[in-house]
């Protein structure tokens, strides 16, 4: 009885390690620990992780690749529902970079509609900085007051590429200005609402993280353009690391 089952064991193991070599040879994978792409390669897992899900690598390039499409089909993949939302984020972007400051009357019109609209629906942060980045732009006296603010918020986002675009966002909106006190003020009573709710953790904070740093720089330029006077309305807390 025992020769018997024994046999029956090695020819389980002789079979279960040909199925596996089998499988092997059909997927490509000749070494452990890698994976296949869509092109039948072995490649390593951990590369597809910094890469693929490198929101920032993504945004820029399908940026990148928008930037070659005219116009019109910039405004037809905003509005294309079946689109991911990084790459209709990113063909804001490219709207923006490359036709916002170029088209008037009835054309700008259209597109902002077309942003408003894909906005209104739209809950993806991505998107939402594209696009309140462009209208910004587009007409910063009808969007400044609605959109920066928000635009402010996003920078305590957990999401380093949706930070990062908000600060970006944030500081072509002010370099293209004319350094306007209404603007100005909307800034600062933006932040100051934002420090005076965290001035409990800020009176531990002796070296600001990058975040803070960056509603600091933006503080600061408010305070520049309004006047020095506005530092009494801060929390001492702020004074500190100003």
């Amino acid at each position: 009885m025992k020769p018997f089952l024994l046999i029956i064991f090695i020819f389980i193991f002789i079979f279960s390690f040909s199925s596996a070599e089998a499988q092997d040879s059909v997927h490509g994978n000749t070494q452990p620990g890698l994976v296949e792409n869509d092109m039948g390669e072995a490649i390593d897992p951990n590369v597809i992780n910094e890469t693929i899900f490198d929101d920032t690598l993504l945004l820029e390039g399908f940026t990148e690749r928008y930037l070659e499409e005219a116009k019109d089909t910039l405004l037809a993949r905003i509005q294309d529902e079946t689109l991911e939302d990084i790459k209709i984020a990113a063909a804001v972007r490219a709207f923006r970079k490359k036709y916002a400051a170029e088209i008037f009357s009835l054309e700008k019109a259209s597109a902002e509609n077309i942003l408003l609209r894909q906005l209104s629906r739209s809950d993806s942060a991505f998107i939402q900085v594209e696009i309140m980045h462009t209208l910004c732009l587009m007409d910063r006296y009808k969007y400044f007051h609605s959109y920066v603010p928000p635009l402010i918020q996003k920078l305590d986002h957990y999401n380093a590429a949706i930070n990062q675009s908000a600060y970006q966002a944030i500081n072509e909106i002010i370099s293209k200005g004319n350094n306007r006190s209404r603007e100005a003020r909307i800034v600062f009573n933006t932040l100051r609402k934002i420090l005076f709710l965290t001035r409990r953790r800020l009176a531990k904070v002796t070296h600001p993280d990058g975040v803070l740093s960056q509603k600091i720089e933006i503080l600061k330029w408010s305070v520049k353009v309004l006047g020095s006077q506005e530092l009494r309305r801060l929390p001492k807390e702020v004074l500190n690391l100003l």
